[in-house]
């Protein structure tokens, strides 16, 4: 890669991060291509340059944190220790720490129809369909252990991650609950499913 490719995949991946800062901030409709650029001392147009609009640019940070979300869960599925359950412990603290820590923009994994183009639909079902796959893997990791019983495993990793997900919808830091302390009770819960 040349340097000028790296400086430009450099500024894309910072206006995305600050992208994605708004995003949780404000929400994606209230979201502004002004306030991104003011974020990172831009001028709108110069945005422009990067993404064709807000559409492309908000896709672009969906695509950018549920890419990292499938690395972070297949380096824990490859190379985390402990048992199958642990694992799925692991597995569980990295979605609710996206669902948490980037709620706006991992939330748009549930409704892409509403918010992006047909392409660009497809990417995003391909990256979620390999983000559901890793947790598939994990269940069928414990059944072949033995340490898992379930008899539909599509259906448990539909109950899992619709558990999970709805988290965006009534968690709160100030809350009784740490991120922590839910991650170890959604891991309870979610065993117990599978046992």
């Amino acid at each position: 890669m040349k340097l000028s490719e790296k400086k430009m995949k450099r500024k894309k991946e910072q206006i995305l991060r600050s992208a994605i800062k708004v995003v949780n901030n404000k929400g994606y409709v209230k979201a502004t291509m002004e306030e991104i650029a003011a974020e990172l001392l831009m001028t709108k147009g110069s945005l422009y340059y990067y993404f064709k609009n807000k559409s492309d640019l908000i896709f672009q940070c969906h695509r950018f944190i549920l890419s990292d979300a499938v690395k972070d869960l297949e380096t824990v599925l490859k190379h985390g220790e402990g048992s199958t359950s642990e694992i799925l412990q692991q597995m569980v603290a990295i979605h609710i720490d996206y669902a948490v820590d980037e709620k706006d923009t991992f939330n748009l994994i549930m409704e892409p129809k509403n918010l992006f183009n047909n392409e660009q639909i497809d990417l995003v079902l391909n990256l979620r369909k390999q983000y559901e796959n890793l947790f598939d893997q994990i269940i069928k990791r414990g059944i072949e252990t033995g340490e898992f019983k379930t008899r539909d495993q599509t259906i448990a990793r539909m109950i899992i991650l619709g558990a999970m997900n709805w988290i965006q919808q009534w968690y709160s830091p100030a809350g009784r609950l740490s991120k922590e302390e839910l991650v170890e009770t959604y891991t309870d819960y979610i065993l117990k499913i599978l046992k």
